[in-house]
């Protein structure tokens, strides 16, 4: 259910590092608690991102939620399929449904995040 290759933060979101570039998504734990995903707002190409800060915001049939960025950097591309069908992020979180990529500015914001088996750990915790 949580890939090994990506880093969790506890606001629900995974990054996947490659080189100096991160792509952002949200957690398949928090599609799933947001219910059917219906509007995604994205920032620009080139918009700069602080870890920790707002970096989308996702709407749905039951709420609307920050994207809050497990890294920071510069926004290098913005997945514009899902501003046509924001569902998919319900349907492949981790796949297409992928939200940003960014520049990683810092790759040390790294050492903050989750593997999937403490993400795991952290999310039952959470539920209980």
């Amino acid at each position: 259910m949580y890939p090994d290759d990506l880093k969790y933060s506890k606001n629900h979101t995974w990054v996947r590092v490659a080189d100096d570039e991160g792509t952002i998504g949200i957690t398949h734990y928090a599609q799933e608690s947001l219910g059917d995903i219906v509007y995604v707002d994205v920032p620009e190409e080139e918009d700069d991102v602080e870890a920790g800060e707002e970096i989308a915001e996702v709407e749905s049939t039951k709420a609307t939620s920050s994207v809050i960025s497990p890294v920071g950097g510069m926004v290098i591309e913005v997945n514009e399929d899902i501003e046509d069908s924001p569902d998919t992020i319900n349907s492949d979180p981790y796949g297409d449904g992928w939200i940003v990529r960014v520049k990683v500015s810092d790759s040390s914001d790294l050492k903050h995040l989750l593997n999937a088996a403490d993400y795991q750990k952290f999310v039952e915790e959470e539920s209980e």
